[in-house]
């Protein structure tokens, strides 16, 4: 095995020392001398037509600055997709969902700024609501938006081999629905921004957001900017999952606010707004026809599916793809078809949550795929190699395992849970599942067609060659990356870990799509690789040419220039550095020659060490309708065995143990992997559990606070065994691939599975909240008592 000096080992966060100590400024710890308020008028209503809007009573109140709406903003449309722009900055005509943005203002404090807000006078013509998708599928329903015939706001329909021909073969077909609610992301910081427009027309914006680049664009789209003047800064950042991966309306309105008064604006999400705003987990309907043969081969998938998707497309035209092209893996399926709908409803638009269309289908299908086997008298384990995709194996709808661990990630948990002693040895009320998952290493293609390169990345040198720079406009949001990319450069540059400085997230920093799809470490990791590589061969050159050999004879490692043969005298070279540094202590004398004097030799001879990095994907998928979606330069798949104990009397589930093994390819931080783990599935647990977001049937939201929407805690939290998988990724970085989203992947249908095993009842519809458990014991029991009547 290749030995590193930094890379694949347990180093410390290198953001951690300002995290502990309070040291790290997040967008609301951010200020700007004489800044303005900035607060935004959200529709009462779910569907209104918008008769009048006045604003002269809050343009008086002493201390307002400015107030805006869409006569001020303009009626250009943005969105997540060019293919679905379907939102201006301010509603125009009507509101379609209670929370949509009609007014704002800027103030001189937030307090002027609500007050303002309540002034603004608007009459609406109220129109039918819908709040279900068979309200808005109905024939004759109204529309929420007069471009989308029948509420539609996107539709799929892919065949891939023929699925009827092929069940018509099959000796076992199963069809199951199963359904879950809408979620929400529930990251700890609310969205926050600030807007500053310059006197020279450049306007910068600090935002909590996992995407700067898009951003950048939506707003210089939106405000009629060119790109070159909008700069998008991101501060440190209180989580995202998706929800802040693409634009939102606040961050507009604070660039105009400022545009408007010619000062800085600042705006933050109150806990209710960030739930509005929403952009988390669609409800999904998943209803899988599945085809298998007496062996237990899988055979054939059908699959229709509907995405309630809220008032705004977002991602949805992303996200009725996924939920369909992710199950042509982990397993091997020749014969695939997929329907879905996304459709239009009267509440806050959904998105990408983390695990982004594939969880809920995912959770669908493995749990149907225990009951067939269980049918046919397999072992669930055993059922899944019988199926199992290798390395090589490119699926049925164009997926290509350039790296595949899915076999050594069952195995891994198979023994370290016990599973062969546990299964169908635990007394009633406990019980053991297991389940697989399958996910994209980012996305294969940009959320806009272009053939830009998806990440660029700088590493530059100091002068006296003691420190590297790099530069990338990536999107450090808690999950590690900036150390994941100050260790690549280390390694690749061969010096310390704390000899490298990290500046991220700053769109002057270059481009970069963001922190989504599981994407930086393959993605973005290349690019910080190749630039250091580049920065280490200037200096390399640079010192083969001064001492006359060749560069394939020079190496360095942990700051030391290695090499390769014998009697290289170098004395020269730390003459002249000892001489520029005299006065200096640890100056250098007898040691081996250091990164830093060659370095600082290629600075004197060429200047400013600056390597440059970039990573686009080679061409990936199909031709077919969506094959963009779902393609990927790597696949991530995982495996998962949980425990748990139900009390039979009031149906409370407790989780006691998962056992996870997640291929991440190549572990560059173990330690940051293990924790993207645990973090998977802690927020998998939530999601099965008990996390619902509630409407009433007015549209508007019950539970839109951490009082009432139930996410997991600390005390929530079971025996968590993690272990990492390498497969070697020959796209990737060293070989490494996501972590990030895919370990979210089996955790849910683990759970469904070991609930079986403990209750002997399927549940076809999330969350698992103790009344949906105790109702169906009850009724389990009720059934057995008649039973036993009739016989």
């Amino acid at each position: 095995m290749t030995q590193y000096h930094t890379i694949n080992s347990r180093a410390p966060r290198i953001d951690a020392p300002d995290k502990a100590s309070g040291k790290a400024q997040f967008i609301d710890d951010l200020n700007m001398s004489d800044q303005l308020h900035g607060a935004i008028l959200q529709s009462p209503l779910a569907h209104a037509r918008i008769v009048k809007i006045d604003t002269s009573r809050a343009r008086k109140l002493p201390g307002v600055k400015a107030v805006v709406t869409a006569e001020d903003a303009g009626l250009v449309q943005y969105g997540v997709s060019p293919a679905r722009y379907d939102e201006t900055l301010f509603c125009h005509d009507k509101v379609r969902y209670i929370g949509d943005e009609i007014a704002a203002v800027a103030a001189v404090d937030r307090e002027t700024a609500l007050a303002a807000v309540s002034l603004i006078d608007v009459e609406y013509e109220e129109l039918p609501l819908l709040l279900s998708v068979e309200e808005a599928m109905k024939e004759g329903a109204p529309l929420i938006h007069e471009d989308y015939p029948g509420n539609i706001c996107a539709e799929v329909h892919q065949e891939f081999g023929d699925v009827e021909a092929a069940l018509a073969e099959c000796d076992i077909v199963r069809t199951d629905t199963f359904m879950n609610k809408m979620q929400n992301c529930a990251f700890l910081e609310p969205q926050g921004c600030i807007g500053h427009y310059d006197h020279r027309g450049y306007l910068t914006l600090y935002s909590s957001t996992q995407t700067p680049h898009y951003v950048q664009r939506t707003v210089a789209m939106t405000l009629k900017m060119p790109i070159g003047k909008v700069r998008v800064v991101k501060p440190y950042v209180g989580g995202g999952f998706g929800a802040k991966a693409s634009a939102n309306a606040m961050e507009m309105v604070a660039c105009l606010l400022s545009m408007k008064t010619g000062k800085p604006v600042k705006m933050v999400f109150t806990r209710e707004q960030v739930f509005l705003q929403a952009r988390g987990r669609h409800k999904f309907v998943h209803t899988l026809t599945t085809g298998a043969k007496k062996d237990g081969t899988v055979v054939a998938l059908k699959h229709n599916c509907i995405l309630e998707g809220g008032a705004y497309a977002s991602f949805g035209i992303a996200t009725v793809y996924y939920a369909g092209s992710l199950l042509g893996g982990p397993y091997k399926l020749q014969h695939m078809k997929y329907d879905a709908y996304r459709v239009y409803t009267n509440k806050p638009a959904c998105g990408a949550q983390r695990g982004h269309g594939g969880v809920i289908a995912r959770a669908a299908w493995e749990q149907q795929l225990d009951v067939i086997a269980e049918e046919l008298g397999m072992d669930p384990v055993e059922f899944r190699f019988k199926n199992m995709m290798n390395n090589g194996d490119t699926s049925c709808n164009d997926l290509y395992m350039s790296s595949f661990g899915m076999r050594e990630c069952v195995e891994a948990v198979r023994d370290k849970s016990g599973w062969e002693r546990k299964r169908g040895t635990l007394p009633r009320g406990k019980g053991i599942g297991m389940a697989c998952g399958f996910f994209v290493s980012g996305a294969g293609f940009p959320i806009y067609r272009s053939e830009t390169f998806h990440c660029t990345a700088t590493v530059k040198l100091s002068e006296d060659g003691g420190a590297a720079h790099l530069y990338t406009a990536s999107a450090e949001i808690g999950q590690g990356s900036d150390t994941t990319f100050a260790m690549i450069t280390a390694e690749a540059l061969g010096v310390p870990l704390n000899a490298v400085k990290v500046s991220s997230g700053d769109t002057d920093f270059g481009v970069d799509l963001g922190a989504y799809s599981s994407r930086q470490t393959l993605m973005t990791g290349f690019a910080v690789k190749h630039a250091a590589e580049d920065a280490k061969r200037q200096v390399l050159e640079v010192l083969a040419d001064k001492l006359r050999i060749s560069v394939s004879d020079i190496d360095v490692k942990d700051g030391t220039v290695i090499f390769k043969g014998p009697g290289i005298t170098f004395r020269t070279i730390r003459n002249r550095y000892r001489k520029e540094h005299r006065g200096w202590t640890d100056m250098p004398d007898d040691a081996p020659l250091s990164f830093a004097e060659a370095a600082r030799l290629a600075f004197i001879v060429k200047g400013t060490v600056i390597g440059q990095g970039e990573y686009r994907p080679r061409w990936l998928g199909g031709k077919f309708k969506g094959a963009a979606v779902g393609t990927s330069p790597a696949y991530g798949c995982s495996a998962q065995v949980v425990e748990l104990r139900v009390d039979m009397e009031t149906g409370q589930i407790t989780i006691d143990n998962m056992t996870d093994a997640h291929d991440c390819g190549f572990a560059i931080n173990r330690t940051s992997v293990e924790g993207q783990m645990q973090g998977s599935l802690l927020m998998g647990l939530g999601e099965a559990l008990f996390e619902e977001v509630k409407f009433d049937q007015k549209g508007r939201m019950l539970n839109p606070n951490f009082g009432e929407y139930k996410i997991p805690t600390a005390l929530d939290m079971p025996n968590v065994t993690p272990i990492i998988v390498e497969s070697n990724e020959p796209y990737g970085p060293y070989g490494a691939k996501e972590v990030g989203e895919g370990a979210i992947m089996p955790t849910i249908p683990a759970i469904l599975n070991a609930l079986y095993d403990a209750t002997g009842i399927r549940f076809h519809e999330l969350p698992l909240t103790p009344e949906r458990v105790y109702k169906a014991i009850k009724e389990k029991q009720c059934e057995a008592k008649a039973e036993r009547g009739r016989k």
